[in-house]
């Protein structure tokens, strides 16, 4: 298993065209991960944003 595994991953370098690509594919990885995290960092700003705006509103709705 292990030969399998190694031969699987050391496959690249003997054809060029899988090293190249292996890199595009590992690079469009790396731009959907950042852009997930700042997706998500983006959607808590806004919720948190949204949270305070409900609790103003709360607040300014009950009788003194």
């Amino acid at each position: 298993m292990a030969k399998a595994l190694i031969g699987h991953l050391n496959s690249d370098l003997r054809d060029p065209r899988l090293a190249v690509e292996n890199a595009r594919l590992r690079n469009r990885v790396a731009e959907l991960e950042s852009l997930v995290l700042r997706l998500s960092e983006e959607n808590d700003k806004l919720m948190a944003t949204r949270a305070a705006s409900i609790l103003a509103d709360d607040q300014e709705m009950q009788p003194a």
